[in-house]
């Protein structure tokens, strides 16, 4: 705690935003099912496979690169908010005691 004599501390600070990882791969993997499906049951294909089975194997093809997809695309904009790094000072507010609080 600070005392009322001496000088608050200050510190130097880094401020930036950083992108979340997983939403960004999560969106990626939505938008890689929503592909798949529209591949394998918009496209006409070969009546020799199952649909089902098509739309399974896109499935995994274009969620899994769509999730990687999503997370370059937050490497990328992590990378961006480096660059927008901003610097401050912050100061230590004491906090109130009791008796401040009553008086």
């Amino acid at each position: 705690m600070v005392s009322e004599d001496s000088a608050p501390e200050r510190r130097d600070i880094t401020v930036r935003r950083a992108p979340k990882f997983v939403p960004f791969m999560a969106l990626g993997g939505i938008l890689g099912i929503i592909v798949a499906a529209f591949v394998a049951y918009g496209i006409p294909g070969d009546e020799s496979f199952d649909t089902g089975a098509v739309f399974g194997f896109f499935l995994v093809s274009f969620a899994a690169g769509g999730v990687l997809l999503g997370a370059i695309a937050a490497l990328i904009l992590d990378k961006l908010s480096v660059r927008r790094t901003r610097r401050a000072v912050v100061e230590a507010i004491p906090s109130p005691t009791e008796d401040d609080a009553e008086a």
